[in-house]
């Protein structure tokens, strides 16, 4: 069921109610949701936008989105006592959409990871099979709207943090173009990578989605300056005289046989529609070295960005007879163990005499990524692979 449909069917009240409710449910057994959020001042105003492409949908977001007077933890202790006096620019756009925001959901802490089991508030689980993992980082939003609760969730993605749950819980992960969406109000984990990113349970609402969230804003400076798009007027199911391309680097990688006989199904569905199939043969070097680039640039971005959380400036304080000490202890409690690793990592790849050697050679192989994928992007309109294998 799209957001029309959903919208014809639920009166706005009934069906917030009716989330509410299964959020609570579900989350006695998920362990997706942060925190609840009462709906009833948003209902109240509710009349204010309707109209909206996206009017009375019960949604969630992810708790490293800042949302006005709402504990807002990013997955963290240090954290715990955080609530913003503002809104990001995707909750405002949400809000003028229509729709109602019912829960802060689980990530894994500051969305560094790709299980949901680093969440200060515990693992999330999958709600297919509960001996099994959400995936992250942004676990929580997957996971309300694959059991149903919410048919929207915002997500971040920096390394795989939407795509991987998305493909985890069988539902539509969508990532952007950086810039598309403003990142204003989200707090960061690596600011070069971040990407607002979401969860549907179809195309087309992602398209609408899309359409709801991108634009401009002057708050974010790396944000597009790109008109928005009737993105699902787009939508077209002939895929006739279109190319894709199948990243063969990539699946000569993958050995389980079940992910190969579902990915070439869908091969074969896309060549049923009229797609014409190449194969794009990408640098193996290169290809090898996104890893271990994405850690030495994703762990010194962050640890300079959560350089301010010491219990002094920001974050629960500790008790310490020295600002050292406050700083230490405030650190230590606050950031759990996977967290420090990765700090010590950015601080590693920062130190005067490692930058050269470390963190600017890892922008100059980016670059070089960046530019291969152009070109293997250059003669075709899409690629696929699995999302996970």
């Amino acid at each position: 069921m799209n957001f029309t449909q959903y919208k014809a069917k639920n009166n706005p009240v009934e069906a917030v109610n009716l989330a509410v409710e299964a959020a609570m449910k579900a989350n006695t057994k998920l362990n997706a949701v942060v925190t609840m959020v009462d709906p009833g001042e948003q209902l109240n105003r509710l009349d204010q936008y309707a109209g909206g492409k996206m009017f009375g949908i019960p949604i969630a977001l992810k708790d490293n989105v800042n949302t006005s007077g709402v504990l807002t933890t990013a997955g963290s202790r240090i954290l715990g006592n955080y609530v913003p006096q503002y809104d990001a620019t995707i909750a405002e756009k949400l809000r003028e959409a229509g729709a109602i925001v019912i829960a802060k959901s689980s990530l894994d802490e500051f969305g560094m990871g790709g299980s949901n089991l680093s969440a200060a508030t515990g693992p999330v689980y999958n709600p297919y099979d509960l001996s099994r993992m959400s995936g992250g980082s942004s676990g929580g939003s997957a996971v309300l709207v694959a059991s149903g609760v919410v048919p929207f969730a915002i997500g971040s993605d920096t390394g795989d943090s939407v795509r991987k749950p998305a493909s985890y819980n069988g539902i539509v992960g969508y990532k952007p173009t950086y810039g598309r969406i403003s990142r204003y109000g989200i707090i960061p984990y690596a600011s070069s990578l971040d990407h607002v990113a979401f969860f549907t349970r179809n195309i087309t609402d992602a398209a609408i989605a899309l359409e709801v969230l991108s634009g401009r804003d002057d708050r974010d400076m790396t944000s597009l300056q790109l008109p928005v798009e009737d993105y699902a007027s787009l939508l077209n199911p002939s895929l006739e005289g279109k190319k894709i391309g199948i990243l063969t680097n990539v699946l000569k990688a993958i050995t389980n046989p079940e992910i190969q006989a579902h990915f070439a199904n869908l091969v074969a569905r896309l060549k049923e529609q009229g797609a014409t199939i190449v194969d794009i043969e990408m640098n193996q070097d290169l290809l090898s070295a996104i890893l271990p680039t994405y850690y030495i640039i994703a762990n010194a971005e962050a640890t300079a960005n959560h350089s301010n959380l010491d219990g002094l400036r920001f974050g629960v304080q500790k008790d310490g007879k020295e600002i050292d000490e406050v700083m230490s202890a405030s650190r230590t409690a606050g950031f759990g163990k996977q967290i420090r690793k990765r700090f010590v990592i950015g601080s590693y790849a920062l130190f005067v005499e490692n930058q050269d050697k470390l963190f600017r050679k890892a922008q100059k192989v980016r670059r070089l990524i960046v530019e291969d994928l152009k070109h293997a992007l250059s003669d075709i309109d899409g690629l696929i692979a699995p999302a996970s294998a």
